[in-house]
């Protein structure tokens, strides 16, 4: 059984500096390894000839959008709202994709994207005379059902999907007008899923291709990960290419924040009731959701499975949900108020998702540049950040 991606300890940032220069709690992307994993992306494209956009959905730390920008050929946007810090932050193309859409998003969505991508035959012709006026690319979600997935509720092709069209849709259809095909099915992945993935994909779609502009083949693509059959994509996206005359993107988001930041966060309390539970000021229900979610363990700096080490701690959260537990984990010191830990690998994922639930402070964002040793904040809530989000 493929078991969750939990990562593995950070290389190349220095963990113990940034604890030292960080407020608590805060997000902190190291620099260098999202330049490292740019010139990863950069090589592929290169080699490729695809293009790689950045899913917004995964990392959407626009304040060094300037600096992917400098790679990436632009973003993939769920929603309005994103496609429009895209635009406005990114600077370069602008895909969109959602479930459904009402007209008023078409509306919006037509005047900032470059692709806008339907998930039903029926969305795509009830808009047709708004999108038919306008010059953005038009293509279709479909559905390969092909499942790589190892947790159902990240599986796009799980039995009854709401996303993407399934082949026995497509008979007695007309595709005039549509330019390319998407499928996204995976989830922190690496190459082969996508090999046989594309495989059953050409299967059931290769009848279409002929006819299109563009292929995008999704997200969930751990390209940046130890281990990733970079030749193999590279291989793979050309063989597209050449085959069907068709531009290739790839739109992962992971693939770009993989290994460039840590959640600081700060022992508040120990406090015991059949076992010692560290209270921080991390919350996994605010600030790290996947860890219910998923469900996810992630790499403590200094931190091992519980009994490993001499001094085990439940790590839990400030909020009053019961259930705000963080895992369990074991020390070769005792944990005390004021201790510093470090989450690592948490830049995807993160502050995307985070909530204000109970009013609990909302981590700072922070950038460190390892040339210099310099920790910027580039932004700090209060108390309007939460106000702002109620009436």
């Amino acid at each position: 059984m493929l078991l969750p991606y939990t990562g593995k300890p950070l290389t190349g940032i220095d963990i113990t500096k940034i604890l030292q220069l960080a407020p608590s709690p805060a997000y902190v992307v190291d620099l260098g390894r999202l330049r490292h994993n740019l010139a990863i992306l950069d090589d592929v494209q290169q080699r490729s000839g695809a293009k790689i956009l950045l899913a917004m959905k995964a990392f959407s730390m626009w304040s060094v959008f300037p600096l992917i920008a400098q790679t990436l050929h632009g973003v993939c946007a769920s929603s309005p709202w994103e496609a429009r810090l895209g635009r406005e932050e990114f600077g370069r193309e602008v895909h969109s994709f959602a479930a459904a859409f009402k007209e008023s998003d078409i509306i919006e969505l037509l005047g900032i994207s470059n692709h806008l991508v339907f998930n039903s035959f029926a969305q795509l012709e009830r808009f047709r005379p708004l999108w038919e006026e306008s010059n953005v690319s038009i293509g279709l979600r479909v559905n390969p059902e092909h499942s790589e997935g190892h947790t159902a509720i990240y599986d796009p092709c799980a039995p009854n999907s709401r996303l993407g069209i399934p082949r026995r849709e497509f008979d007695g259809q007309s595709l005039a007008g549509v330019e390319g095909l998407h499928f996204h099915t995976l989830c922190e992945q690496l190459f082969e899923p996508l090999e046989r993935t594309a495989k059953v994909f050409e299967e059931k779609f290769a009848s279409f291709l002929p006819e299109l502009k563009w292929i995008n083949f999704g997200g969930g693509h751990h390209i940046t990960r130890e281990g990733y059959d970079l030749d193999g994509l590279v291989e793979l996206i050309k063989y597209f290419r050449a085959k069907y005359n068709v531009e290739v993107y790839l739109e992962p988001g992971e693939a770009i924040a993989i290994g460039t930041g840590i959640l600081v966060g700060e022992v508040l309390d120990v406090v015991k009731n059949g076992m010692e539970t560290a209270i921080l000021d991390l919350s996994a229900t605010c600030h790290m959701p996947d860890i219910l979610e998923m469900p996810y363990r992630p790499v403590i700096t200094g931190g091992f499975d519980p009994g490993v080490k001499a001094y085990t701690y439940r790590l839990g959260g400030p909020s009053c949900l019961a259930g705000d537990v963080i895992g369990d984990w074991s020390f070769d010191r005792p944990l005390q108020a004021g201790d510093r830990l470090a989450f690592e690998d948490m830049a995807h994922y993160t502050m995307v998702k985070t909530t204000t639930f109970n009013g609990i402070q909302h981590p700072a964002i922070c950038t460190f540049e390892p040339a210099s040793g310099e920790l910027k904040v580039v932004r700090r809530f209060g108390y309007e950040d939460f106000k702002s989000r109620l009436s």
